[in-house]
């Protein structure tokens, strides 16, 4: 989904309002925040030279002033809220150029300003200008100009403000503001943004509302949480993750430092090799002297796909898989109990098969690309820990990710951002995208990159599901349609030109998106829209079919369609006279999603959608088979449409965004990078606490949003006539599984990427392929959870934290160091620490992994155990291999 993931999108679900068809002031009367000594600097129309000087020269800073709201946010936009900025500009030069403008991406829109000398405009999206007022003086040299602007909601991270600000005049070649440039902290290898001044106030910066008790984690808190951590009990030698069904170990071990002797016999080599060549890296080759390990194929209807059974004796191994990812599976539980740098393995005999069918992972590369190398090294990590589900969103409103044959219009524009006001060249640089096409966050995948993608999926046994979002979502195939039409009008093709028109030009419509778009959703009323969506899927299938991997399953999105077509002449043609029964404007988003699963369905594709999307749809018009996929925030009582959906017997993937949205922060603090709509924390502990079966119970022990408890109504309810309002799943249905979501708004580059997706991607595949016993069981009956209904036992609970203890140092000794063999830029945990006494004691998350410290002034030190420290210390942890340290962070004395 993409609220989702939007930062402020979600803002929008959050309070519950509706922005759609609501029209914002983005203006206010010029009104002066600071008087300036007039300069008399004269002043003369911008050239290139004068463009090229302010970006090299002007210094733009960045502070956020307060998220309490005053008297001056817009009582009828989201519901009052809104937060004050204040942007410094300040030229090192003097600056007598006029005529020029500023372009930025601001996630929140802004509603109002202060400024004499500047107007500051949303224009679309995330994307704002400061345009040069009459009042207009120009700089003196050293001379500082500010603007005090108010946006929608509230700022809590660090990283809401977004790079590459932009300077630009008529007819001249913009540049981006020096100033504004991201740049990578060397510590701790994340992108920072240096032009943004520091979150520092507990309640002006930190808290959303007046009722927010989200406690900021400093160091100290953090060291009474893994205090609190049982002690583990992991025998790490004989560790696996994600944890197996059913294990009895031997007395005995296993030396493989001979190497492995592979029998293949009616196993297919190219569906296992993958394995084997992951255990080649962790030390374990193959040789014709090594200790033999026989793969067979045995059919065992007791058994889920994937299912195995392995059997580890002091002389040879021996895998037998009810199919070949079966086999395969047993192979990557060998190489979990691989410790690195040691030769021996446990005897063991395990029975094993997985939890859930559908073991997901959703990348977003469409906001941000994300190159194939990042792809196939995921792809790598999820085949590691049996996940089997690769959901690749490769269309949004800011990129189109995947080269269609026929429609070089999709990636030549869709896929680029740079800054043509036209869009016939390119999209516009929404968040904060910069001028080149060449940087990472431009880019798509050849016909040939994403064959290599398909090919090294299905080498692991995994599924690639594509999406390319419609109806909402879609501003970079309806932008590069539109060139389309363009190109081929100018060549008088007009039957060409509306060939694939995916917007009605006569459409007046004004509405917002989620995402606060007023152009991002194909009319579902033109033909020309089926007729593009029929030609992409086909060209989509035959990639597919051309690279092994047929395409079976297809993901429309279908989310957060704003308040489109109200206006649109082909859409009050449409509604006048068709065939399909629809009457209202409310029933066409449920029309396009009828009609797209039937198209896909009769090109035998399975369709998928977000449940939002699926929600008003009507059973009897949709295919047999539907994914739904959950996307709902808990505390809203997301599970009352989560169970609707199941109970139509429709697949449905739990998605949780308080849990399983992985562009979150890990944890409460504004300098962690992520959107934080639905929740501020999402560490690998509280995935691993993650109950998928049984969404309700999480009331008795999480918090919302703003850390304050909730209830969660499972219980049957009926309105005064009767009607079924929500109830429980019926007796014996079942999710199809879950799925962890990369949203990349903000995620700007490969290695936050795998910051953000591991090491939480282990607690993922965990619970996607193991049931704890501590796993409450759901009650088919219906129940009201809150703290106080004390449904999942102290019991329970203390059987779910020792798993933890054993499950972190796993992660910490054992895990972490294989993902440096892979070159992965997981996140190193912050590091938890006071001083008493004089004393300096710090602590982990994951046991295992190195801690410094730092007094001030001084060289870093290893911390081994307590130590004397004589002033406030800087705290941070460090890779096994020392290449790479976590965001360090300060230790008062005491």
């Amino acid at each position: 989904m993409n609220i989702k993931n939007t930062v402020f999108s979600f803002l929008i679900a959050i309070i519950g309002l509706s922005l759609f068809g609501c029209q914002q002031e983005t203006k206010t009367e010029p009104k002066p925040l600071q008087q300036h000594e007039n300069k008399s600097v004269s002043l003369s129309p911008a050239n290139q030279s004068s463009v090229n000087a302010i970006a090299k020269q002007l210094d733009v800073n960045y502070r956020l002033v307060t998220n309490i709201p005053s008297e001056k946010c817009k009582k009828d936009i989201a519901d009052g809220a809104c937060f004050e900025v204040e942007l410094t500009l300040t030229a090192e030069q003097a600056i007598s150029a006029n005529n020029w403008q500023i372009h930025f991406s601001q996630i929140a829109p802004i509603q109002s300003f202060e400024s004499d000398e500047f107007i500051v405009e949303h224009l679309n999206g995330d994307l704002h200008k400061i345009a040069l007022s009459e009042n207009f003086k120009g700089f003196s040299a050293g001379e500082s100009k500010r603007i005090l602007f108010r946006a929608m909601f509230w700022s809590l991270s660090e990283y809401d403000a977004l790079p590459n600000y932009i300077v630009s005049a008529d007819n001249l070649q913009p540049q981006v503001i020096e100033s504004t440039r991201a740049i990578i902290d060397p510590e701790s290898g994340i992108e920072i943004q240096p032009f943004v001044q520091p979150y520092t106030d507990n309640d002006k910066h930190f808290k959303r509302t007046a009722n927010d008790n989200t406690v900021w984690l400093t160091p100290e808190l953090l060291y009474q949480r893994n205090t609190k951590r049982l002690a583990s009990q992991a025998n790490l030698s004989a560790a696996i993750i994600p944890t197996p069904q059913s294990v009895t170990y031997g007395e005995q071990q296993l030396d493989l430092s001979a190497g492995i002797q592979v029998n293949y016999n009616a196993v297919k080599p190219n569906l296992v090799n993958s394995a084997l060549a992951r255990l080649a890296t962790l030390g374990i080759k193959e040789h014709e002297n090594g200790v033999v390990v026989n793969l067979n194929l045995v059919k065992d209807s007791a058994k889920k796909i994937g299912g195995y059974h392995l059997e580890i004796t002091p002389e040879h191994i021996n895998i037998n898989g009810v199919d070949e990812s079966g086999v395969f599976y047993a192979l990557q539980s060998l190489a979990s109990l691989v410790t690195v740098g040691e030769s021996s393995i446990p005897t063991l005999t395990i029975d094993d098969q997985p939890h859930y069918e559908f073991r997901g992972m959703l990348v977003d590369v469409a906001r941000n690309f994300h190159s194939k190398e990042f792809i196939l090294t995921l792809l790598e990590q999820m085949g590691a820990y049996k996940l089997n589900k690769l959901h690749l969103h490769l269309g949004d409103d800011e990129g189109w990710r995947l080269e269609i044959p026929g429609l070089p219009e999709l990636t030549d524009i869709g896929g680029q951002r740079c800054f043509d006001e036209n869009e016939q060249n390119c999209l516009l640089p929404q968040l904060g995208a910069g001028l080149d096409t060449s940087a990472p966050v431009n880019g798509f995948y050849s016909v040939e990159d994403y064959t290599e993608i398909l090919q090294a999926a299905t080498a692991r046994h995994i599924q690639v599901i594509p999406s390319l979002d419609m109806p909402g979502h879609a501003r970079a195939a309806i932008k590069a349609m539109h060139a389309r039409f363009e190109k081929y009008s100018q060549l008088e093709q007009p039957e060409k030109a509306a060939q694939f028109l995916l917007h009605d030009p006569e459409d007046t419509t004004k509405y917002s998106s989620v995402q606060f778009y007023n152009d991002n959703t194909i009319n579902v009323c033109l033909e020309s829209s089926y007729a593009f969506i029929t030609e992409v899927m086909k060209q989509v299938k035959e990639i597919h079919a051309q690279a092994g991997q047929p395409l079976t399953r297809y993901h429309i999105g279908a989310d957060e369609t704003a308040g489109a077509w109200v206006e649109s002449p082909a859409c009050k043609e449409f509604l006048a006279n068709n065939n399909y029964g629809v009457k209202t404007v409310a029933e066409l988003a449920p029309y396009f999603v009828e009609r797209v699963s039937n198209l896909l369905d009769e090109l035998d594709i399975e369709s998928a959608a977000w449940s939002d999307g699926l929600e008003h749809t009507k059973k009897e018009n949709m295919p047999s088979v539907v994914q739904a996929n959950a996307w709902g925030h808990l505390p809203w009582q997301s599970h009352k449409q989560t169970h609707e959906l199941v109970n139509r017997n429709w697949q449905v993937v739990v998605s949780t965004p308080d849990v399983l949205y992985f562009d979150f922060p890990y944890e409460a603090d504004p300098k962690e990078h992520g959107y934080y709509w639905a929740s501020r924390q999402i560490n690998t502990e509280k995935i691993f606490q993650f109950m998928p079966d049984n969404l309700p119970i999480h009331a008795e022990f999480w918090l919302d949003r703003e850390h304050n408890p909730f209830e969660a109504d499972d219980r049957k309810i009926v309105d005064d006539n009767g009607k079924l309002l929500s109830g429980p799943m019926e007796a014996g249905r079942k999710f199809l599984g879950i799925q962890g979501q990369l949203w990349s708004e903000n995620t700007r580059n490969d290695n936050l990427a795998e910051h953000k997706v591991f090491p939480r991607l282990f607690a993922l595949a965990e619970r996607a392929w193991h049931l704890p016993k501590w796993a409450v069981p759901y009650n088919y009956q219906g129940a009201k959870y809150d703290q106080k209904s004390a449904v999942f036992s102290q019991d329970k609970q203390h059987m779910r934290d020792q798993q933890w203890a054993n499950f972190a140092q796993i992660i910490g000794s054992k895990e972490l160091v294989k993902l440096e063999l892979a070159n992965i830029d997981y996140r190193l945990p912050t590091v938890g620490a006071v001083i008493e006494n004089g004393q300096l004691n710090a602590n982990i998350a994951f046991d295992g992994v190195a801690i410094e410290y730092q007094e001030m002034g001084k060289s870093w030190q290893s911390y081994q155990q307590p130590v004397a420290v004589k002033s406030k210390v800087n705290i941070r942890s460090v890779s096994h291999d020392g290449a790479r340290k976590s965001r360090s962070t300060e230790v008062s004395f005491n």
